[in-house]
């Protein structure tokens, strides 16, 4: 076994994976304490010291993947994630750059590529985006007619909700996420046009306990779909490997004979 294939095998145990976890949720708290004006008083050296230790531990883990996977790292999806997020991490601090700085808080999201569990929950999201495309174009439909509704309907009365278009569309959003629908925005415009509920509880019914359950089931659906096919892909994977121990014991067993 050469030094590729021992560093490969080490990088996959238990042990090491964990351990870029620890170190990346103890990142993600030196990251918040420095935040904190006086924790930066009480310990900000030793906090800066031990951000840039976590940043050196990602560089070097990266640079043990890039080493070892060679051109085959950057076909993974998750591992040219990584790969950013650390190299935003590396961009100096000098003008022009303070926000790219900033940004280094990214570094906690690493964790999804490092926790399986979260992974599989990301990729269920990703894979539900082409039917909560559909739908969010249903909504952005819905919202439209909505929004030309109410500003011909409300708009004089109400201009600081409906005076424009897209006044209006943003008045919708938020009934909603049912934010003080009733009393902050409903009412005050029913004592004005009695009548109005019968264009806002459609709307509501419509939007909020319709559509947008679709977009829920659409993601439940997709992480069991994920989740199945992980199953699948492990008892493949398990079956294959009982095979293959199979495989040795009879061409052991053949060549005892």
């Amino acid at each position: 076994m050469d030094f590729r294939e021992r560093l490969s095998a080490v990088l996959e145990r238990p042990l090491v994976r964990n351990g870029i976890i620890a170190v990346i949720v103890l990142n993600a708290l030196i990251l918040g304490l420095e935040t904190s004006g006086r924790a930066m008083a009480v310990a900000g050296g030793l906090l800066v010291a031990l951000d840039r230790i976590c940043l050196a531990i990602f560089v070097a883990e990266i640079g043990a993947k890039i080493f070892v996977r060679r051109l085959g790292f950057f076909r993974d999806g998750w591992n040219l994630f990584d790969f950013t997020i650390v190299a935003i991490a590396l961009v100096p601090a000098g003008q022009g750059f303070a926000v790219l700085r900033v940004l280094r808080i990214l570094r906690v999201l690493r964790l999804i590529s490092a926790a399986p569990r979260l992974r599989r929950v990301v990729e269920g999201l990703l894979s539900a985006l082409p039917g909560m495309g559909s739908v969010f174009l249903l909504m952005g439909i819905i919202f439209y007619v909505g929004a030309v509704m109410a500003t011909k309907l409300f708009g004089a009365s109400f201009p600081g909700w409906f005076g424009t278009l897209g006044r209006s569309g943003y008045t919708l959003f938020q009934v909603m996420t049912l934010e003080s629908w009733s009393m902050g925005i409903v009412r005050p415009v029913m004592e004005v046009h009695d009548w109005a509920w019968a264009f806002f509880l459609p709307f509501i019914l419509l939007t909020t306990f319709a559509v947008m359950n679709l977009v829920v089931g659409l993601i439940v659906n997709s992480m069991q779909a994920a989740h199945s096919a992980e199953e699948v892909a492990q008892t493949d994977a398990y079956r294959e490997e009982v095979l293959a121990r199979l495989r040795a014991i009879e061409s052991r067993l053949d060549r005892q004979e």
